[in-house]
C-alpha cells in the first residue's frame, strides 16, 4: 500500500584460500554457491552489492569500503565452507550493519554411499568441504559474541527451502520497512487531546530511536489551502469519493462538498510538506472556519490513510508511527482502541471513530452523517467499516518508563459478526489466549490505549524490524 522501496543489501561470501590449490575446482563452485544466494535475494525484491568470495583479513577492507559506498541497509555474511573469523569481523566493524549469517548447505544431506565411493580421499575432502558450511558458524558466533557485534543466523539448505526463503524475505522486508521509517517525515497537526497522558509522547525519543522526522505545522496552512480550492476540484473529488466508498442515502450533498473540498486541501497540504503520515486534533472554538473545517476531514483523512499516508486523530503521534510501520509492509494498519468485550463469544471489539483504513476494509466503507463527534467539536460525515476477515496483527509503539521505545505486538483473528453501527470503525477479533487475559496482558504492558491493526500475521517480520532498530519487542500473543 505504501510505495515499495528498494532494500540495498550486501552480501559477502567467506573461504579459505589455503584449500583452492589443494582441492580443484572447490572455489568455483563455492562462488556458484553464492551466486545462487545473490540470486535468491535479488528475487525477493533486493538490490543486491555482491563483493564475492573474501578468503584473506586483507579482502576485507575492500568489501567494507565498497558496502559503505553503496550505502546498504543490511548484510547477508554466507559461510561458502570452513573459514577463518578474522576474514568476518573488519567488515562488521566498520558498518555497524544489522548482519544475518547464512548457514546454507548446497544439499540436505550428502550421498553418503556415493561419497565413500569416490576412492580418492582428496577428492572426498573437497566435496566434503563444499558443504560444511556450518563448520565455522560457532567460531564466528563466539568472534562477533566476544566483540559486542550483534548477529543473527538463518541455517538451512540453499535451494527448494521454504524455511530460509521465508526468513529471508522477512529480513528483506523489515530492512525495507526500518529504511521507509527513518526517512519519513510525519506531519503533527494542531495539538494532544487534553488530559490523554498516555498518548504524549517524547519527540526527540522517537526521532532518536526509530528514525523519522516530526515536521510540527499549523490547521492554518491546512485552511489557507481549503480556501483555495475550486467548484471543479470539488466536482471531481466527490465523484472519487462516491466511487470509493459507499456513500448512506442519508448523506447531503452539503456535507459530501464540505467533505471533499477538505480532502483536496489535505491533500494539497501532504505533497506541499512532503508528508509520509500525519497526526491531527484541533477544536477550532471560537472560529467557524476552522470548525468547519475540522469537522469534515474525516473523509479525506480516509482517502489519505488508502493511499499509503496513515492519519491518526487525537494527536497520536505513536499510533501513527505504528499505523505507519504496518502499512508499510503492505498489510494496512487501522487506528484502534478497545470498543466492548463480548464475553459470550469471547471476542474483542477494537476500533475507532475519526479516519478508518479503506484498503483492508471488509467491502466497501461506509459514510454516514453523524448528529455529533462523540468527545469533539461539531458534526458532519463519519466512516464505518469492518477490517476484513482472517488473520490479524496488533501494534504498539510504546514509549516505556525506562526510557526504551518498545514494540508491542499480538495476533488474532478478525472474524465477521454484528458490530456496533455508530458510524465510526470497528471489528470483533479474536485471540489464542481469550478475550479476558489478552486485554490484561497487553494492557500489563504499558501501550497507550491505541494500537494499529493490520491483516495477516506478521510478528515474525516485526520482532525482525525491532532487532534492525534496536528496540526491545514484546509479543503477548
Amino acid at each position: 500500500m505504501s510505495a515499495k522501496t528498494t532494500t540495498t543489501v550486501g552480501l559477502y561470501g567467506i573461504g579459505l584460500e589455503t584449500y583452492w590449490p589443494q582441492f580443484v575446482g572447490l572455489r568455483e563452485r563455492l562462488v556458484g554457491y553464492q551466486g545462487v544466494v545473490a540470486d535468491k535475494l535479488r528475487s525477493l525484491g533486493a538490490n543486491v552489492v555482491d563483493v564475492g568470495l573474501i578468503d584473506n583479513p586483507e579482502k576485507t577492507r575492500a568489501a567494507a569500503d565498497r558496502f559503505q559506498r553503496e550505502d546498504v541497509d543490511l548484510i547477508f555474511l554466507y559461510v561458502s565452507t570452513y573459514a577463518l573469523s578474522s576474514t568476518v569481523l573488519p567488515v562488521v566493524q566498520k558498518l555497524g550493519k544489522p548482519v544475518v549469517v547464512l548457514n546454507l548447505q548446497p544439499t540436505r544431506a550428502i550421498d553418503y554411499a556415493t561419497f565413500n565411493k569416490l576412492g580418492d580421499r582428496t577428492k572426498m575432502t573437497g566435496e566434503w568441504l563444499a558443504n560444511c558450511q556450518a563448520c565455522s558458524v560457532p567460531e564466528i558466533a563466539n568472534a562477533f559474541l566476544r566483540s559486542g557485534v550483534e548477529f543473527y543466523q538463518i541455517t538451512g539448505v540453499l535451494q527448494d527451502d521454504p524455511f530460509v526463503d521465508d526468513k529471508l524475505r522477512a529480513w528483506i522486508e523489515a530492512a525495507r520497512v526500518a529504511s521507509i521509517l527513518k526517512s519519513s517525515r510525519i506531519g503533527l497537526l494542531g495539538h494532544y487531546y487534553n488530559g490523554m497522558l498516555d498518548i504524549y509522547s517524547d519527540l526527540t525519543r522517537l526521532s532518536a530511536q526509530l528514525g523519522p522526522h516530526f515536521e510540527i505545522r499549523e490547521f492554518g496552512e491546512v485552511l489557507e489551502r481549503r480556501e483555495q480550492v475550486s467548484e471543479p476540484e470539488i466536482d471531481k473529488r466527490v465523484a472519487e469519493i462516491w466511487d470509493e466508498f459507499d456513500v448512506r442515502p442519508d448523506c447531503v450533498d452539503f456535507e459530501l462538498r464540505r467533505a471533499a473540498r477538505t480532502s483536496v486541501a489535505l491533500d494539497k497540504f501532504v505533497s506541499d510538506f512532503d508528508l509520509d503520515a500525519l497526526a491531527y486534533f484541533y477544536n477550532g472554538h471560537g472560529d467557524e472556519r476552522y470548525e468547519d473545517l475540522i469537522a469534515s476531514v474525516i473523509v479525506g483523512n480516509s482517502m489519505l490513510t488508502a493511499r499509503g499516508v496513515p492519519v491518526a486523530g487525537e494527536y497520536e503521534v505513536k499510533n501513527v508511527l505504528a499505523m505507519k510501520i504496518l502499512d508499510s509492509f503492505g498489510v494496512g494498519g487501522a487506528f484502534s482502541e478497545f470498543y466492548a468485550l463480548d464475553f459470550d463469544d469471547d471476542v474483542v471489539l477494537l476500533g475507532h471513530d475519526g479516519p478508518c483504513h479503506p484498503k483492508i476494509a471488509n467491502g466497501k466503507t461506509k459514510i454516514k452523517p453523524l448528529e455529533v463527534y462523540h468527545g469533539k467539536v461539531g458534526a458532519g460525515l463519519s466512516v464505518e467499516t469492518s477490517v476484513q476477515a482472517g488473520p490479524a496483527t496488533l501494534l504498539s509503539v510504546v514509549d516505556a518508563p525506562d526510557g526504551n521505545v518498545k514494540l508491542l505486538v499480538a495476533q488474532g483473528v478478525s472474524e465477521e459478526g454484528p458490530i456496533l453501527e455508530i458510524g465510526n470503525a470497528n471489528s470483533r477479533y479474536r485471540f489464542s489466549t481469550g478475550a479476558r487475559e489478552f486485554v490484561d496482558a497487553w494492557s500489563r504492558r504499558g501501550p497507550a490505549h491505541h494500537c494499529a491493526i493490520g491483516v495477516g500475521h506478521i510478528a515474525d517480520r516485526l520482532e525482525i524490524l525491532a532487532r534492525i532498530l534496536k528496540v526491545d519487542f514484546i509479543r503477548v500473543c
